[in-house]
């Protein structure tokens, strides 16, 4: 139980300096954490396609596309 109160203060503990980053910096911050019992936690200070077209655009790399679209 104490490694799961850790964890989940851990997670708590980056999503919030995250959030802070987003405001602070006026910067476009996306984070992701999957947990090893499988669930996922996640924020996002604009939309996480924008984010990922930005990264795109800025390096070449294509880290979504098409295939992962939900119809």
């Amino acid at each position: 139980k104490t490694q799961v109160t850790y964890s989940k203060i851990r997670r708590n503990g980056i999503l919030k300096k995250a959030k802070e980053i987003s405001v602070l910096c006026d910067a476009h911050v996306s984070v992701i954490i999957f947990c090893t019992s499988g669930k996922m936690h996640e924020f996002s200070s604009t939309p996480l396609v924008d984010i990922l077209d930005q990264y795109h655009k800025l390096t070449g790399r294509i880290l979504w596309d098409a295939k992962h679209e939900v119809n």
